[in-house]
């Protein structure tokens, strides 16, 4: 029993080397398309508080549900949210459909407005409805819009990372995005992101990122969902809160997915 438990200890150590080995011989592409790929899970309802916090320490809460799909593609994804609460932003809700080959369609309704109205590209770097995220943001941008390079590892709370610089691929999407470059730090075992750094045009550091609460939802897949997400914005001192009480993988009707439905009560 001792020699078959040695030996099984010995195959499993061996098994690990070999996908260390691997995963430390991936390109800088590789690992963001990897990272991409994390988060891509086939359907999710999911309920979460947002809370902004100004620099004077003044804080105000928000409760929004979003419900998550991936296209049959296996690659993009639609998502729609919607604003609970407080009273005056509540009924807000932001739709977006993604398209690996050309723009993602971005929609926004106010209630007062009582109309959907659709975003631009250019709007992907205007504040996700008041908050420190952009709506660009919200979602992983594509990785081809973008060059990579790997500059390290390092841990990220106890996690070993890769460290990738990420530079737009082109004037337009560095306009569109209002960055001149991100750093990210993809965790080496699950490559999702456990850190980012952006940084605004002038090539000062504009915000940081940390991610928390990382959540397996499709095991046969490796997908996962990020319970938590903090920005804070350097340059403002502003500070942006997403925690996630509930993400649940549910069948979700593609009705879900339109202007429509974004404007129901």
């Amino acid at each position: 029993m001792i020699g078959r438990a040695v030996a099984v200890t010995m195959i499993i150590g061996a098994s690990l080397a070999t996908a260390d080995a691997r995963r430390a011989e991936l390109s800088a592409r590789e690992i963001m398309e990897k990272n991409f790929l994390a988060t891509k899970v086939t359907s999710l309802r999911v309920e979460t508080t947002m809370v902004l916090t100004t620099n004077r320490g003044e804080r105000r809460e928000r409760a929004t549900s979003g419900l998550v799909k991936l296209q049959p593609n296996g690659i993009d994804s639609k998502l729609v949210v919607k604003f609970n609460s407080p009273p005056d932003i509540k009924g807000t809700g932001v739709l977006q459909i993604e398209h690996s080959d050309g723009d993602d369609d971005l929609w926004i309704y106010l209630p007062a407005l009582k109309k959907s109205r659709r975003l631009v590209a250019n709007n992907k770097k205007d504040s996700f409805v008041g908050s420190d995220f952009s709506y660009g943001d919200i979602t992983l941008p594509k990785v081809d819009h973008y060059k990579h390079t790997l500059l390290r590892t390092e841990k990220v709370e106890d996690h070993d990372c890769f460290v990738i610089e990420s530079v737009p691929a082109s004037d337009a999407i560095r306009a569109n995005s209002g960055y001149s470059k991100k750093v990210m730090w993809v965790r080496v075992d699950n490559f999702v992101e456990s850190k980012v750094e952006y940084y605004d045009l002038a090539g000062r550091l504009l915000k940081t990122q940390l991610t928390g609460r990382h959540q397996l939802v499709e095991r046969d897949k490796d997908r996962w969902f990020v319970m938590s997400r903090e920005m804070t914005n350097h340059q403002t001192g502003h500070r942006t809160i997403i925690t996630a009480s509930k993400a649940e993988p549910v069948a979700i009707a593609d009705q879900s997915f339109t202007t429509r439905y974004l404007e129901s009560e």
